[in-house]
């Protein structure tokens, strides 16, 4: 089982982008108005992070400079958020929606309590991020490298389901042998990352944005211990170290040096589809259904200025990372990569669900 042609391709195309000139936007005047831009998660998480750090950048770029006002509506691993997204029809523009892997899975892998549908959504940014484990120190002085030091220990994990984008993490781990147990029900990341400040889990990941602004912290203090980033995706589709950390090892390096751990096959072509997935198109953010084309090239053209600021490489690097930002058609075909897995992909992994933690999907 490999990774699609069709996914590779995708993926791939979007990281060599030069990208597509936005429609010039028609008269729209968000002046005297709030646009509320809702995250299905906490307040702590990597989602958090993004979406703060480009609402102000938008509010600068889109017409009458509106206030932009994140707001959080965590629940089922961002499913309920997502579902009542759904519901929502156009009324003025001054609604955003932003998802990531943890929204995308559940809706790859038909989870019953899914009731959205992306292709009823427009997609008008789209950007890629990564992910980074780490240990706690005392663990964190067992690892050279491979995991062969850590197959004995117990983990604690904090985890927001397992159908979601911890999937990632969860299937690397027991790919490295690990014993890692998760605690379900967190209502995003950064409850992870609490969790593993207070001593109640041993072992975290957090996608770039977040370990950037809090996880780095703990590495410093000496608290935490980096294992390995997930890595990116070259030209080739080949996984490599990932720009954001490139001092660190990548999960490829790591099962490469571990005994039993294999970089081809079943387990690894269904993890790597589901990091393809989840990470180099990872965020997105929506307009609802409904919304009229000037209101979309208008979103479009906002967006585009703000990947195109000459400080944006600067900014963006310290708070989300060293990720492409895609809009426009570009968004749309970060879309179809980020909600495409091969059916092969998707059979491994919900064996491995239903193996492993009792979750049955149909």
């Amino acid at each position: 089982m490999t990774v699609s042609n069709f996914t590779r391709r995708a993926v791939v195309g979007l990281i060599a982008a030069v990208g597509i000139a936005a429609p010039a936007a028609a008269e729209v005047d968000f002046s005297g108005k709030t646009i509320e831009w809702v995250i299905p998660f906490s307040e702590t998480g990597g989602s958090a992070k993004w979406a703060n750090f480009f609402a102000p950048l938008l509010s600068e770029e889109l017409p009458g400079n509106p206030t932009v006002v994140v707001k959080f509506m965590p629940g089922a691993g961002s499913t309920k958020g997502a579902n009542w997204f759904q519901e929502q029809k156009h009324n003025d523009g001054t609604l955003l929606f932003g998802t990531s892997g943890s929204t995308q899975f559940p809706y790859l892998l038909g989870d019953p309590r899914v009731r959205y549908e992306y292709t009823d959504w427009t997609p008008v940014m789209a950007s890629g991020t990564g992910g980074v484990a780490y240990l706690n120190a005392e663990d964190g002085a067992k690892f050279d490298g491979s995991a062969n030091g850590l197959t004995g220990v117990n983990f604690i994990y904090g985890s927001q389901g397992a159908t979601r984008l911890d999937l990632v993490p969860l299937l690397a781990w027991q790919m490295l042998g690990m014993n890692v147990e998760p605690v379900f029900g967190i209502k995003g990341r950064g409850d992870g990352r609490l969790m593993f400040e207070r001593g109640e889990a041993t072992i975290d990941y957090q996608t770039s944005s977040g370990y950037l602004k809090g996880s780095a912290d703990l590495v410093t203090s000496g608290a935490a211990v980096p294992m390995m980033t997930w890595g990116a995706l070259d030209a080739s589709g080949d996984i490599v170290r990932d720009p954001t950390f490139p001092e660190m090892a990548t999960f490829k390096e790591v099962c490469e040096a571990t005994d039993g751990c294999e970089t081809s096959g079943p387990a690894w072509d269904a993890w790597k589809a589901f990091f393809v997935a989840g990470f180099p198109v990872q965020k997105l953010a929506f307009l609802p259904a409904g919304t009229p084309q000037d209101v979309i090239d208008t979103y479009t053209t906002a967006f585009d200025a703000v990947k195109n600021r000459a400080d944006f490489a600067d900014i963006s690097a310290s708070r989300v990372g060293k990720y492409g930002v895609f809009t426009g058609e570009d968004a749309k075909a970060a879309l179809s990569t980020a909600t495409s897995v091969p059916e092969e992909a998707k059979a491994n992994v919900k064996d491995w669900l239903q193996e492993a933690y009792g979750v049955a999907l149909k």
